[in-house]
């Protein structure tokens, strides 16, 4: 019997432990699920801001929220317009309700107050209460609902549904109450841990940065760099690892002809990871009156690689061409290896030209006694500064006179500093917009060997200490224990198991985003991992914290997705100082698999009209192709009521009204009687259309009103209500909440209803449904049956429906046979259309 026992006790441990396991996963995800629905978030579906002057009549969202002085005098001239129907007594007993009710609006959580984030339910007209706040509105100032719904401009829309409410308190907060109760007012003021880091970069359970991201540019070559000239236009030039460079303009837009094109002299192949090819241009500081670029590629010369650093001259002819025979080689750098090529050109602030070398190849820098890095009589291995300025008559470039080893024995005077392996992507930080401080610093990425990735501040004279050390640790131990070595040690260095190829980035100092401002942000080629580092201007240590995307609710904002490429390349800044990364699905120069991603922070903006440009304009030849976003988050909703309470009988109310408590007199009533008008709707508009809509039955008890192009006679029809035909190919929109723009996608074929499956379906193919039922265009596309599934009863008619967008009709697309499907209806696509 002890034997059993002893055998029984270690099994109910283990089921006991794996019980708390499971059940600390479980709240583990249910709090991660909570926590990505929260977010501040405006009602123009942009997050919230500090007003750039303190708020009058809100008052106390003058720190954060959604409003600045301009929308708070609007609110303010709402309530004093709906107060002058009070006397003393109801203005002081109702006008706090009135007052707080209309300055949600100018709560960072007002969208979710007004149930704004879901592209999917209408939008409230009044902010979301909690029951007992409610319930305190309607005891004290329950027949003010009508002065707020009259304010809104729609008197007549609701009367018949004040009349009803107003006297019925489980009905009146039904339509006022916000089922959330974390977040309706005033429960979401007072939730310590809603608002603990309330306006801050939101950060996930594990610490990790919460950002989201906006595709400006597709189709890319392996983009390998990104650039602005500084000249007002807020023009942007890509260039690409084959070796052109294009130009975008301020709309997204891309000229159609190549600011540069050296595909036949750079030096790459389609080889996935192939470090060689064009990678770099930089663009002199006073291009509008110097009118000169640089590049930095790969190139072969008698069978001999090279990296070849060249000048341009601005095309007389057209502002946004280089002149392609104005080419003059500055300097050319024998590689010993195909790889480690370096790849960097900058301007400092000093009006130098940095250019930023790699130690030639192979691993371990196995050349001569100490390597390439290590030797100053090379420039492998290196950053170099020179200058190009008045270089018209003589030689391409000059040593500027305090370069640290000018006066140095066998050094090579161009060496700015030494002890480099591979450094990939460095930029010049612009300084803190208000103070200045961090201005001209230089941060590179230095790509590792076998172990770890290093991040560098880079100093004049500096020995970065490659290949006698790797990050913080010796790689070489004779050369690492050389006293002699005075090496620089990295503000940040990460082990391979975080990536293995870092790309250097920027510090934000852009207008948009201040919760940034100050962060280097950087990542990593092979892991796609997106990193950031923080300076503590106390100690000049440098925190880390990883980039991670927001959820989907998070980035729930228009044009943002929160998504990317993993093979990042590269890292830019526009002329405003906005970050960007570029990226690849494909690490391969012919690959049409790049994109560029603009950073953005879901949690804080700069005040409307602070960061507003006006690009100057540019003269254009050619043409322009304008640009399509692959993916993207999309909002077309406008603000609609609050659902209506269904009633089953209605009554006629006059102005005299009977309460338990002391009423409260007003002295104007919105409306004298609020009669039921004959034949009010009860059901939802139908949009206007060209043509007369008749009306179907949807099933499920809804009502979609459909179009219909003609009487139409013989085969094909069945005859709808009213005795109408239906064609075969006709499709309709089964919603359960009663909307006729949104539903599940149902066909009419064989002389019934039936539904199609999500598989390759796309917006084309929505916006084909959308088009048949008098709308313009699909909003969303709905897959996993969200809009509803069909009763087991239902057929599944089509199925891989591919559509090209003009198609009359579905069964005019690329699908299977009619009945043949791999799905069932838990795949019933649904759309928006709008």
């Amino acid at each position: 019997m002890t034997l059993q026992t002893c055998n029984l006790v270690p099994q109910r441990i283990l089921q006991h432990t794996f019980f708390l396991h499971l059940l600390l996963s479980v709240l583990l995800l249910l709090l991660q699920a909570w926590w990505g629905s929260c977010h501040p978030q405006c009602l123009d579906y942009k997050p919230p801001f500090e007003p750039r002057q303190p708020l009058v009549f809100c008052k106390e969202y003058s720190k954060f929220g959604c409003c600045d002085l301009e929308k708070d005098e609007e609110v303010s001239v709402k309530f004093y317009t709906i107060m002058e129907n009070f006397d003393h007594s109801g203005f002081a007993t109702c006008g706090k309700y009135i007052r707080t009710i209309l300055c949600q609006e100018c709560s960072p959580y007002a969208a979710h107050l007004y149930d704004a984030e879901d592209a999917n339910t209408p939008m409230r007209i009044l902010p979301g209460l909690c029951r007992d706040y409610c319930s305190n509105y309607w005891h004290q100032c329950r027949y003010t609902l009508s002065l707020l719904l009259e304010n809104t401009g729609s008197p007549q829309q609701f009367a018949n549904l004040t009349a009803t409410i107003e006297d019925d308190r489980r009905r009146f907060c039904d339509y006022l109450e916000l089922k959330d109760k974390q977040y309706c007012y005033p429960n979401v003021l007072t939730n310590a841990e809603l608002n603990a880091n309330l306006g801050l970069v939101r950060e996930d359970p594990k610490g990790c940065l919460e950002l989201c991201l906006q595709e400006v540019a597709n189709g890319l070559r392996n983009p390998v760099a990104m650039i602005h000239a500084d000249d007002g236009t807020h023009r942007f030039f890509v260039a690409e690892q084959l070796g052109y460079v294009w130009v975008y303009l301020a709309n997204g837009s891309r000229i159609d002809r190549p600011f540069l094109n050296l595909t036949r002299a750079v030096l790459t192949s389609p080889w996935a990871g192939d470090e060689r090819g064009f990678l770099c241009i930089a663009l002199h500081p006073r291009f509008t009156t110097v009118r000169k670029a640089y590049v930095y590629y790969s190139v072969s010369v008698k069978k001999e690689e090279r990296i070849r650093i060249s000048e341009f001259t601005l095309s007389t002819h057209d502002d946004n061409q280089l002149d392609h025979s104005s080419e003059r080689t500055i300097l050319e750098v024998v590689e010993p290896a195909s790889n480690h090529n370096g790849g960097q050109l900058l301007f400092g602030h000093d009006g130098y030209l940095y250019i930023f070398i790699g130690d030639g190849g192979r691993a371990g820098d196995p050349f001569g006694k100490f390597g390439n890095s290590q030797n100053k009589s090379t420039l492998l291995g290196k950053a170099l500064r020179v200058d190009v300025d008045n270089n018209d008559d003589g030689a391409p470039y000059s040593i500027p006179s305090d370069n640290p080893f000018l006066g140095e024995k066998e050094a090579r005077p161009e060496i700015y500093a030494y002890g480099v392996r591979n450094m990939w992507r460095c930029s010049i930080d612009r300084g803190d917009r208000a103070t200045g401080r961090g201005r001209g610093r230089m941060l590179c990425g230095d790509v590792g060997q076998n172990k770890y990735e290093e991040v560098d501040l880079i100093v004049k004279g500096g020995n970065y200490g490659w290949r006698a050390k790797e990050g913080f640790s010796c790689y070489d131990r004779k050369l690492c224990q050389n006293s002699s070595l005075d090496d620089i040690l990295p503000i940040f260095a990460y082990p391979h198991k975080l990536g293995k190829s870092v790309t250097g980035g920027y510090i934000y100092r852009g207008c948009q985003m201040p919760n940034l401002n100050g962060i280097y942000i950087f990542g990593d080629f092979m892991s796609g991992r997106l990193m950031s580092l923080k300076e503590n201007v106390s100690t000049g240590e440098w925190q880390y914290n990883e980039i991670c995307m927001g959820t989907d609710q998070t980035c729930r904002f228009p044009k943002l997705i929160n998504s990317y490429y993993k093979y990042i390349i590269s890292f830019a800044e526009d002329e405003a100082g906005e970050l960007y990364f570029l990226a690849t699905g494909a690490p391969s120069a012919t690959a049409r698999a790049g994109v560029i991603y603009k950073i953005v922070d879901p949690s804080r903006r700069a005040p409307p009209g602070k960061c507003s440009i006006k690009p100057s304009h540019v003269q254009i030849k050619g043409k322009l192709i304008h640009f399509y976003p692959r993916e993207e988050f999309v909002i077309n909703k406008k603000p609609t009521t609050t659902p209506v309470p269904t009633t089953t009988t209605r009554k006629t109310t006059t102005t005299t009204k009977k309460s338990p408590r002391k009423p409260i007199i007003i002295i104007k009533p919105p409306m004298p009687t609020r009669k039921t008008r004959p034949g009010a709707l009860t059901t939802p508009r139908p949009p206007y259309w060209s043509q007369k809509p008749t009306l179907e039955t949807a099933g499920e008890g809804n009502q979609i009103y459909k179009r219909t192009r003609g009487r139409g006679r013989g085969r094909g029809f069945k005859r709808g209500r009213g005795g109408r035909r239906l064609r075969v190919g006709s499709v309709r929109l089964v919603s359960t909440d009663g909307l006729s723009d949104r539903g599940r996608v149902e066909i009419f074929i064989r002389g019934e209803w039936g539904t199609v499956c999500d598989d390759l379906f796309t917006s084309k193919a929505g916006t084909v449904v959308c088009r048949q039922l008098g709308f313009t265009t699909a909003l969303a596309v709905m897959k996993r049956a969200a809009l509803g599934e069909a009763d087991s009863r239902v057929r599944i008619f089509l199925d891989d429906v591919e559509c090209e967008g003009g198609e009359r009709s579905l069964l005019e697309c690329k699908r299977s046979r009619v009945g043949k499907h791999n799905c069932s209806h838990g795949e019933d696509v649904g759309v928006i259309c709008g």
